[in-house]
């Protein structure tokens, strides 16, 4: 109000007072929305890193990871939807004007974006060096992820804003940048003195790192690890390249990269999959995941995991059951439907008003998972295999195996009923069966992803994706299918737009490219209902 009666003594005084002096008082007023306004990088650090699980806007909502991992997991049968007919089950893409499975593409672009290009600009302005490595850490992340879901997204052009519409780049272009910025950060990472502080980057690493430095190198080198194991279907792959980041990357359970949260009773202060946020109430199980734990899956047969309390939920038999993609509760008389994964029946999709009953990545206060050291020991393992350095690679699948045991029972062991708990006795029993450990000689690719496939579970949703499509989901070892006993849908079970393919790619998101961006979707072919099922350029051979 006073600088409104300010304003009005300026309009009543322009023969005493100078135009200019009335100018100043009314841009004082009426801030323009659109100049930017500096902040401090550490209050943006937090909400970026948020935007890894699924943060929250008023100009949309859950931008991250955990939201496409939803449907993803479905692809991957993770789980299913607890009724018939639903399209991703049955593993279609994005149809109409809808944003799912846009929500990794909002949170590059729009979450995390200019956040981060502020962080680097601010940051090196103020010569903090250790937020200016973190973003350029991120940011590497983020670009990865965006890719193995979109496949050609935009690169060169992108956060230009001076441009209405904008030209994707291919894939290959897009992993090389991976790997560019992943050196940039540890270069900045590597600096000290100036404004680099760790108690001052913790401010905004809270819920991360904490400002631990050492830690965020290792999630780079984790990245990289990535880049270099996802294309194992190319004539450039190299297995020496895969070993040597994986030897720097996150190798403990106590490096893991966890995101955490405060968990006030606010939604965006709790895991995405714990019941106050209410998004997993319609997916339950799927038997693939049931039989690799409970001794029905052929690469595992007779062996039952002592992981499955940790990772699955019982049924009113007291036993592990899942359902099939699309066929909901059929098959499973009522007493052998497992429970939701808050400890509700089986047709009870609303929240429960406590987490007392639930586990693992699905209670409010829980630990989301984003790379963890039984990934990377599974990426040493394979590299090793492709190598035919077979010993070594059996010691780094055992401890892939060990170290998710040990995850579990670290950090995820709430609400686990003491009867049913990983021991040092249940552990040590399970890693001496020669059917889960065989000999140097006697390892298979299929042990090695099918134990990826489990140490990720939940959590790890799109990289399993990454595996899946890189053996075209029922490739062949020799005689063998590497995801053993895997059966992707067929027939009226696989989406009709799919034109009997199966699905290798989201589409871009709708609500931004679907409307400006067409004559760049008519040149991908992402016009056509049957893009989700063209093979991206990693998985090619």
């Amino acid at each position: 109000m006073r600088n409104i009666k300010n304003i009005a003594r300026c309009l009543l005084a322009l023969g005493i007072i100078s135009i200019s002096s009335c100018a100043k008082k009314i841009d004082e007023a009426f801030i323009n929305p659109n100049a930017g306004v500096k902040k401090p990088i550490e209050t943006l650090l937090p909400g970026i890193i948020g935007n890894m699980v699924g943060s929250s806007a008023a100009a949309g909502s859950a931008y991250g990871t955990a939201n496409d991992g939803i449907y993803i997991g479905r692809y991957v049968q993770f789980w299913a939807t607890n009724v018939t007919g639903n399209q991703y089950d049955q593993m279609g893409g994005a149809t109409g004007a809808l944003d799912i499975l846009g929500s990794v593409w909002a949170m590059h672009y729009f979450g995390m974006g200019q956040n981060l290009n502020r962080i680097i600009e601010w940051g090196t302005e103020e010569k903090k060096w250790d937020y200016v490595g973190v973003a350029h850490a991120i940011k590497a992340w983020s670009w990865l992820t965006l890719t193995n879901v979109y496949g050609e997204v935009i690169l060169t052009e992108a956060f230009n804003t001076s441009q209405l519409t904008f030209k994707y780049n291919d894939q290959a272009d897009v992993y090389d940048t991976v790997r560019s910025v992943c050196r940039t950060a540890l270069s900045f990472l590597n600096q000290t003195g100036d404004g680099v502080d760790a108690q001052n980057l913790a401010k905004g690493d809270a819920y991360f790192y904490n400002g631990d430095v050492n830690k965020w190198k290792k999630f780079v080198y984790s990245v990289m690890a990535r880049s270099f194991n996802q294309l194992s279907n190319k004539t450039t792959y190299n297995a020496d390249s895969v070993l040597f980041y994986c030897n720097l990357a996150i190798n403990v359970n106590s490096d893991n990269a966890y995101a955490r949260f405060a968990n006030t009773g606010i939604t965006g202060t709790s895991n995405y999959f714990g019941p106050f946020r209410g998004n997993v109430g319609a997916l339950r199980q799927a038997q693939y995941p049931v039989n690799l734990l409970t001794g029905l899956n052929s690469r595992f047969p007779g062996v039952v995991d002592p992981r499955a309390p940790y990772l699955l939920r019982q049924n009113t038999n007291g036993t592990y059951r899942g359902i099939v993609p699309n066929k909901g509760a059929s098959g499973l008389v009522a007493a052998d439907r497992p429970e939701n994964y808050w400890g509700q029946g089986f047709d009870t999709v609303t929240s429960p008003t406590s987490d007392a009953k639930a586990r693992y990545i699905f209670r409010n206060a829980a630990y989301y998972p984003i790379i963890t050291a039984a990934e990377i020991q599974f990426m040493k393992a394979e590299a090793y295999y492709r190598k035919g350095e077979k010993p070594q690679a059996l010691t780094a699948y055992q401890a892939g195996i060990g170290i998710a045991f040990d995850m579990l029972t670290a950090d995820f062991n709430a609400n686990i009923p003491p009867a049913q708990a990983i021991t040092p006795t249940s552990k040590a029993a399970y890693l001496g069966n020669p059917v889960i450990v065989p000999s140097a000689a006697n390892l298979k690719l299929s042990h090695i992803m099918l134990q990826k496939y489990l140490a990720l579970y939940g959590y790890g949703s799109i990289e399993v994706w990454n595996d899946m499509r890189r053996f075209h989901y029922t490739d062949q070892e020799g005689a063998e299918q590497v995801f053993t006993d895997f059966t992707p849908p067929a027939g009226t079970d696989l989406f009709i737009n799919n034109n009997n393919k199966l699905v290798y790619r989201a589409r871009p998101r709708y609500n931004s490219e679907y409307l400006y961006n067409i004559a760049e979707l008519d040149r991908l072919g992402a016009l056509a209902l049957d893009y989700n099922t063209k093979e991206q350029w990693f998985t090619q051979k």
